[in-house]
């Protein structure tokens, strides 16, 4: 057995990030042999995963997505032989569907793929269809083209928007489902299905495991629900349906994992729930993403000094895994759930896969580390300097969101309107506080999970595919990692050129009152003790204290001599305080259940 480092080029934003050890691999006959052939070609030895794609036709829906667009580039550039993707995309009114493919590929993602394969276009065939619309809203031929030709199916599309009216979440999250299944059914080549979950579908449970779970609705309910309620009437009662779920978005996807379980009818498919999904950590360049959903919009808001406050645990689990490992584990899965023939309907593969079994970053980590990286690569469209805090209580948060927040905003904007400008920053925080208050369900709890199918499936690999298809997350380097993550907000999110970086740290350095600093740093030492005013390591607990002695003392005329008396005088006020509201839930809980007792005695 011999190591070889994975660790092999620099790639554009910054350098490969996997895990902190480099992969083992045998040296014997697993390794890629290479041969020529009568023309002088070199061949070389597909591995397990290569020979399971070769020419076989892949139907891959949500492939215009964040998660599809690298499945798809990966699928292409590390699968050559492959015969044919087809993808399924909506038209839309001012765009075709092949209109919308070329702008797909013009992604700085497709540059390498584009520079090993020039003519990968040719592979890629787009078929219009809509997952809102009943039957995926494809065309007969296009219908009998997909059953005659594919034989790997990734159902990826999905509704990604927490707060998603339920009507359109239920179509496109559950209705589609069945119809991809009722597709398969007909596919005659068909050899793997899997279905794109989310390790939060079964959020309303602790522990979650690789295996189904039942519900107090079933799918066809909600189906029926959906289809015969009118819209008014089904978002009144639409938190009731969804509850225990804190949205339509996990609702749903639990709703979709029910459905594949009473309809797959021994079809050899498979279940993939991936954590928190964002940016790259490799390939095909470091640091890629192409949304502000979750922790991406937090960072964003940060960055930018716009967030200052955030309603989350700080000690909790955050289980954030890169979009490039978990299409690696997403397309050894395919395979996986072909070759154990064995695992079908109730004991059908799930995988969970997540960061927090072998690789746990906590929030507070992620915020640290990642407010490192941003000092170090500020955005240019920063407002202000960064200052930010995770609360675990909701009041706590509830007061910086007051002070932090709405007053400066408040201000600002009355500002704004005297110099005859449209005022912005209310509104502005409004949707904020819609989306933090989204987030806060997830922040501030914690799940245990279990991925004992995705690391047998890893263990399970041949060495080759193991670095072809990397996919562990066991010692990976977070702080290679976020430095990338940061970097790749900068540029793919807020367009933000890393030649304006020295521009941008200037402007930062002017946020931090850095005149203030450098009057410190000439400062004698002994000057520094006589006239102190650095705040570096401020004991804010100590400082607190002393201000309420000295609201009691200077402002109240309250000497500490009566300390002793007021505190058995508060203690009294404390007990009598509760003792009211204890009464008065007795008053107003037993008064109904008496009155009917004396009106049945009567």
């Amino acid at each position: 057995m011999e190591f070889k480092s994975t660790t092999v080029v620099l790639v554009l934003l910054g350098e490969r990030v996997y895990s902190k050890q480099p992969i083992a691999t045998e040296t014997n006959n697993n390794e890629i042999t290479e041969s020529i052939d009568a023309d002088g070609r070199i061949i070389t030895k597909k591995t397990p995963l290569q020979e399971f794609y070769s020419h076989q036709c892949i139907f891959i829906t949500g492939g215009t997505g964040f998660l599809g667009k690298i499945l798809i580039e990966k699928l292409l550039r590390s699968c050559v032989d492959l015969e044919r993707i087809y993808l399924l995309v909506r038209p839309k009114k001012e765009k075709s569907i092949e209109s919308r493919m070329e702008e797909m590929f013009k992604d700085p993602i497709y540059q390498r793929l584009t520079e090993q394969m020039p003519k990968f276009h040719h592979k890629v065939v787009a078929v219009a269809g809509d997952c809102s619309i009943q039957g995926l809203g494809l065309s007969t031929s296009d219908r009998d083209l997909l059953m005659r030709d594919v034989s790997i199916v990734f159902h990826v599309a999905a509704t990604v928007r927490f707060d998603e009216k339920l009507k359109l979440a239920s179509a496109i999250n559950v209705q589609s489902t069945a119809d991809i299944i009722d597709l398969c059914k007909d596919m005659q080549k068909l050899k793997s299905f899997v279905h794109v979950s989310t390790a939060y579908a079964n959020c309303i449970s602790r522990e979650i495991t690789e295996k189904f779970y039942d519900y107090p609705i079933k799918n066809e309910e909600l189906l029926s629900l959906v289809n015969c309620l009118p819209d008014e009437t089904l978002n009144e009662i639409a938190p009731r349906v969804i509850s225990p779920w804190p949205n339509t978005y996990a609702f749903t996807k639990a709703l979709a994992e029910d459905l594949v379980r009473s309809r797959n009818k021994s079809l050899p498919m498979g279940i993939f729930r991936p954590g928190i999904v964002i940016s790259t950590a490799n390939e095909p360049i470091p640091g890629w993403i192409d949304n502000f959903y979750g922790p991406t919009g937090v960072v964003a808001g940060v960055a930018t000094g716009v967030l200052r406050t955030l309603h989350c645990d700080p000690k909790n689990k955050a289980n954030i895994v890169p979009v490039d490992l978990t299409v690696n584990a997403l397309i050894a899965s395919a395979w996986d759930v072909a070759m154990q023939t064995a695992r079908r309907d109730d004991e059908m593969l799930i995988y969970n896969f997540v960061s927090t079994v072998e690789a746990p970053c906590t929030w507070e980590d992620f915020r640290t580390t990642n407010t490192k990286f941003a000092n170090e690569y500020p955005m240019s469209t920063a407002l202000w300097y960064m200052s930010f805090n995770m609360n675990k209580h909701k009041i706590v948060h509830s007061i910086y969101v007051f002070f932090l927040h709405l007053i400066p905003a408040f201000i600002i904007d009355t500002l704004t309107i005297c110099i005859g400008r449209k005022p912005k920053l209310l509104k502005m925080y409004e949707k904020i506080h819609k989306f933090s208050s989204v987030l806060s369900y997830f922040s501030t709890r914690e799940w245990n999970f279990t991925n004992n199918n995705v690391q047998d499936m890893w263990h399970r690999l041949d060495p080759r595919d193991k670095q072809m298809f990397y996919f562990s997350m066991q010692n990976f380097d977070w702080q290679a990692y976020f430095s990338n993550y940061i970097k790749g907000v900068r540029v793919y999110l807020f367009k933000d050129d890393l030649k304006t970086l020295e521009e941008s740290r200037t402007k930062w350095r002017s946020f931090k009152n850095t005149n203030v600093q450098n009057l410190w740093t000439r400062l004698d030492s002994q000057d520094k003790q006589l006239f102190p005013f650095t705040m570096q390591n401020f004991d804010w607990h100590s400082y607190l204290d002393n201000c309420m002695k000295g609201i009691r003392i200077y402002l109240l005329k309250d000497d500490m001599k009566t300390l002793e008396s007021s505190k058995v005088k508060y203690n009294k006020f404390y007990y009598i305080h509760h003792s009211i509201l204890i009464s008065m839930f007795l008053f107003f809980n037993l008064i109904p259940s008496f009155t009917s007792k004396i009106k049945q005695f009567i």
